[in-house]
C-alpha cells in the first residue's frame, strides 16, 4: 500500500486529463473503425452479386452503401486527425523516445488512409460513368487498403504490448532498430486477426440490424431481405471463427503478458488449479468479491490442464502492475466481450439451422429482434476489447519499458482540460452532423422508393446504377412497404 501511495503522489497532475482526453477520442473514433475497415468489403460483395446475377436490387444497395461509406470516411478523417495530433501533443515522451522504432506502423496507416480516399472517390465517380465490371474491379483494392490501415494501427499497438526490434544504449535510448521485428511482434498476429474479424462482424451485424429493424416494422420486400441477408451471413460465418481467434489472443496474452492476463482474470498469487471468476471485483488484499467462481477453469483455459501455473499480480511490485480497480475494469471488459461473443454464436447457429432447413430467413420475430440488437452488442465488444488491451497494460505505455507517467506532456493540467472540452464539443457537432446526413439520406431514399418526386425529379440514386436514367429496379416499382416477399429461394 505504501508503494502505491508513493506512486500516486509522484503522478503528474496533467496525467489524468491527458488520459481522459485520449480515452474519449479513442472510444468515439473506434465506433467508426468497423465501417471504415469492413463496409468496403460488404459493399463490393453486394456489388459483385448484383453484376453476377444481373440483380438491380443488389446494385442499388451497393450504390447506397457506397454513399454511406463515403460520409463515414469523411467523419473518420476528422476524428482520426484529432487522434494523430494527440499522440504528439499528449504523449511527447513516448513519441520522442520510441517513434523511430514503432512509428512505421503509423506511416503504413497514413498511406493506406490516403489510398483508400482515392479509391473511394474513384468508386463513387464510377457509377454510370464506367463499364460495370471495370467499375467493380477498380473497387476490389478498397477492402485491401482498409485492411492495410488496420495492419498499421495494430502493428503499433502490438509493439506497445510486446516491444522488440531494438537495443538500448548507455542512456537508455533505443538504437539498432530492426523494422521487421518491430512490426511483427509476438502479439501482432493474434491481435491483428482478432481485431480484423471483429471489425467485419461488427459492420455486418450493424448493417444487417438496420434492415432487421425495417423487417420488424413491416418492410418485407426483397430490398430489405437482401440488405439483411448478405451482411448478416458474412457476420454469422465469422462469429465462430472469432471465438477461436479470441481464445488464441487470450492465450497469447497469457504467454507474453502474464501480468496483464492476471489482471484480466483477477489472479492474485501465482498458482496452479486457478479458478475462473465470471465478473466479480478484486479487492486491495487480493480477495475477490461477488461474481461466479468456477474451480480450476482458469488454469484449464490457459494451458488445457488444471496443473497449468498462472502468474499472479503479486509476481511484480505493486507499482509495476494494474491497481485493483484497473484489474477489475479490465476483467469486466473481458468478461462482457466473451459473454456477448458467446451469445452471438448462438444467434449465428440459429440462423444457420433455419437456413439449412428451409433456405429462408427465420420467420420468428424474436430472431429479428436479436439481429437488430446484435450490431449494438458488437460495438460494445469493440469498446471492451480496447479497454482490456489498454487498461490491462497499466501502468505501462510501452510494456515494462516506459510508464504512462513518463510519456505524458508537461503542459499544465488546466490547459488539457480546456482542450478536452473543445474536443468533446467538436465531436458532438461532428457526430450530430453525421447522424443528420444519414437520416437525410434515409428519408430521401424512402421517398424515392415510394415513387415520389424529389425536387421535381426522380432521385438519381433510385435509378438502376448501369441502366438508363429514370429506370427503377423492377421489383421495387409499386411495391408496398409491407408487401410480402415472393422471391424464390434461388434468388436470395
Amino acid at each position: 500500500m505504501l508503494s502505491i501511495a508513493v506512486q500516486l503522489a509522484s503522478t503528474p497532475p496533467q496525467l489524468l486529463p491527458a488520459r481522459e482526453q485520449m480515452a474519449f477520442t479513442l472510444a468515439t473514433h473506434i465506433l467508426l473503425v468497423p465501417f471504415g475497415v469492413a463496409l468496403p468489403f460488404i459493399t463490393v460483395l453486394m456489388h459483385y452479386r448484383g453484376l453476377r446475377r444481373n440483380d438491380p436490387v443488389a446494385l442499388l444497395l451497393a450504390r447506397r452503401w457506397s454513399a454511406v461509406m463515403a460520409v463515414q470516411f469523411a467523419i473518420g478523417i476528422v476524428t482520426g486527425t484529432v487522434l494523430s495530433l494527440e499522440f504528439g501533443l499528449l504523449w511527447p515522451g513516448m513519441m520522442g523516445r520510441w517513434g523511430d522504432v514503432f512509428g512505421v506502423g503509423f506511416g503504413v496507416e497514413a498511406w493506406a488512409f490516403f489510398l483508400e480516399a482515392v479509391l473511394i472517390a474513384i468508386y463513387l465517380y464510377g457509377w454510370r460513368r464506367l463499364k460495370p465490371w471495370t467499375h467493380w474491379w477498380l473497387a476490389v483494392p478498397l477492402p485491401l487498403t482498409a485492411a492495410l490501415g488496420a495492419f498499421g494501427i495494430i502493428a503499433a499497438n502490438s509493439w506497445m504490448n510486446t516491444p522488440q526490434g531494438f537495443t538500448l544504449d548507455a542512456q537508455g535510448n533505443p538504437v539498432d532498430v530492426d523494422v521487421r521485428q518491430a512490426i511483427f511482434t509476438p502479439m501482432f498476429g493474434p491481435q491483428y486477426w482478432h481485431f480484423l474479424v471483429a471489425m467485419f462482424m461488427t459492420a455486418g451485424y450493424v448493417v444487417a440490424g438496420v434492415y432487421a429493424t425495417g423487417w420488424l416494422r413491416g418492410r418485407r420486400d426483397r430490398y430489405h431481405k437482401l440488405g439483411f441477408t448478405v451482411p448478416f451471413t458474412v457476420a454469422a460465418i465469422l462469429t465462430p471463427v472469432q471465438f477461436f481467434l479470441g481464445d488464441s489472443a487470450a492465450r497469447a496474452v497469457f504467454n507474453k503478458q502474464p501480468v496483464k492476463f492476471a489482471a484480466m482474470e483477477l489472479v492474485w498469487d501465482t498458482d496452479t488449479h486457478v479458478p475462473e471468476y465470471v465478473f466479480g471485483r478484486l479487492n486491495e488484499d487480493g480477495t475477490v468479491s461477488g461474481g461466479i467462481k468456477i474451480p480450476q477453469l482458469d488454469s484449464i483455459l490457459a494451458g488445457f490442464k488444471p496443473s497449468t501455473e498462472v502468474t499472479g499480480l503479486t509476481s511484480v511490485a505493486a507499482s509495476d502492475r494494474p491497481t485493483a480497480t484497473q484489474a477489475t475494469i479490465a476483467h469486466w471488459a473481458f468478461d462482457i466481450m466473451a459473454t456477448i461473443g458467446s451469445v452471438l454464436i448462438l444467434l449465428a447457429l440459429w440462423y444457420a439451422w433455419i437456413w439449412w432447413r428451409h433456405r429462408d430467413l427465420p420467420p420468428n420475430r424474436w430472431f429479428f429482434r436479436c439481429a437488430a440488437l446484435a450490431g449494438a452488442a458488437c460495438l460494445i465488444t469493440v469498446e471492451c476489447g480496447w479497454i482490456t488491451t489498454e487498461v490491462g497494460r497499466q501502468p505501462w505505455i510501452v510494456y515494462f519499458d516506459m510508464r504512462v507517467s513518463e510519456a505524458v506532456t508537461s503542459t499544465r493540467a488546466p490547459g488539457i482540460w480546456t482542450m478536452l472540452g473543445i474536443v468533446v464539443v467538436l465531436y458532438a457537432a461532428v457526430f450530430a452532423a453525421f447522424l443528420a446526413v444519414l437520416l437525410k439520406m434515409r428519408t430521401r431514399w424512402r421517398l424515392a422508393d415510394a415513387g415520389e418526386a424529389v425536387r421535381g425529379t426522380l432521385d438519381p440514386e433510385t435509378d438502376t446504377p448501369y441502366g438508363p436514367r429514370g429506370q427503377r429496379p423492377p421489383d421495387r416499382v409499386g411495391a408496398a412497404p409491407d408487401g410480402p416477399d415472393t422471391t424464390s429461394g434461388g434468388d436470395r
